[in-house]
């Protein structure tokens, strides 16, 4: 097969879940045998012409530069880029900003579209972005030979809302290998005796509900709050929230130290409330996290009865102290259950056998 992967923000994987999944899904295809090419930003630091025998084409993007909109130029020069190509199969990474450039895609190519979660839902979009995003993703439902649902909610919305063939394979995580209780000293902590938020400041996150009910507690020991809390809104939040418990850090990208700040915490809390499965859930499952999730089907799908659930801030504060005095109460079967589910079901190398089943099915539909 010939395979094209685009909307993402390239390979090697410097931002998030989609460029993680490109890069574990093209790497692995092209060990089975396919041709695969990635398209990147041409800002992107890894600036060669091929990455693990992936080959990858660099493209203009404009969004350092003019901000969100230069997204939709960027893959505008993409999809109009294929028509210079021979490729069989089009994955297609999402819709926000590419449902207006669908039909530019050359007719020959099969294209394979993952949904991603429910965009038009987020809270930081006004009226008018939402009816944007509900009409591309109806868009690019109907013009998609596969749609694929990274979760079982996601499969069933599609399922009941367009006629087109939806398939659910899950997202995937990996399982450390060893975690390193030396770098908990550069943050002033010890195993077990802190809390870990990892996510990105935006209000469906439901940070608000996490540090009322982490400031409500009666629980001492501190929460690292870990990422890029310079935006408008974590300014905000670090404003309303002084108590000295709560530790905000900049964002940390080495994955041997996040996962050893999620393996050693007392509790992990995942504050996703919109979308599909969400990478950090998995990662956390991965590294034996004792997981307080937000209480909707999205998680309570992956995460199932291995973990501990929140809906308001009450509820966060009751975990934390239950948690706190019932000392000789023995959580680690839920992180024993969560890293098998990651072991035999988010498992890159059986998702890439799911994906490439599904190209290969996209390219006879």
């Amino acid at each position: 097969m010939k395979v094209a992967i685009i909307g993402s923000r390239g390979i090697p994987n410097q931002y998030g879940g989609f460029e993680e999944l490109a890069e574990q899904l093209s790497v692995r295809l092209v060990q089975n045998g396919h041709e695969v090419t990635v398209y990147s930003p041409h800002h992107h630091p890894y600036t060669q012409a091929e990455y693990k025998g992936v080959r990858i084409i660099h493209k203009y993007d404009p969004e350092p530069r003019i901000g969100t909109v230069g997204q939709f130029f960027y893959d505008l020069f993409c999809v109009m880029d294929l028509h210079k190509r021979d490729f069989e199969v089009v994955l297609q990474l999402g819709y926000t900003s590419s449902a207006i450039w669908h039909g530019l895609i050359p007719k020959k190519m099969h294209v394979t579209t993952n949904m991603d979660g429910l965009e038009w839902k987020r809270s930081k979009y006004g009226k008018w972005v939402k009816k944007f995003l509900r009409w591309s993703e109806k868009t690019v439902a109907k013009h998609s030979h596969l749609m694929v649902a990274d979760n079982p909610e996601i499969e069933n919305y599609l399922q009941s809302l367009y006629v087109g063939q939806t398939v659910y394979i899950p997202y995937g995580a990996e399982i450390p290998k060893e975690y390193n209780p030396n770098i908990l000293e550069r943050y002033n902590v010890k195993p077990n005796e802190y809390h870990l938020i990892l996510a990105r400041f935006v209000p469906e996150n439901n940070f608000e509900t996490l540090l009322s009910g982490l400031s409500k507690s009666e629980c001492s020991i501190p929460t690292l709050i870990i990422g890029n809390h310079q935006t408008s809104y974590g300014k905000q939040l670090k404003k309303r929230f002084t108590d000295k418990r709560l530790r905000f850090l900049d964002g940390i990208y080495d994955k041997e130290v996040i996962n050893s700040l999620r393996h050693f915490s007392r509790m992990y809390f995942h504050g996703h409330s919109v979308g599909g499965t969400n990478p950090s859930l998995l990662e956390a499952m991965g590294c034996q996290s004792l997981i307080c999730a937000h209480s909707n089907p999205f998680n309570k799908s992956i995460l199932g009865e291995n973990g501990f659930y929140f809906l308001d801030a009450t509820d966060v504060a009751t975990k934390v102290d239950r948690l706190h005095l019932d000392v000789k109460r023995d959580y680690s079967s839920w992180g024993r259950k969560n890293t098998s589910a990651v072991r035999d079901i988010y498992n890159w190398k059986v998702i890439t056998e799911q994906y490439e089943i599904v190209l290969k099915q996209s390219i006879l539909h």
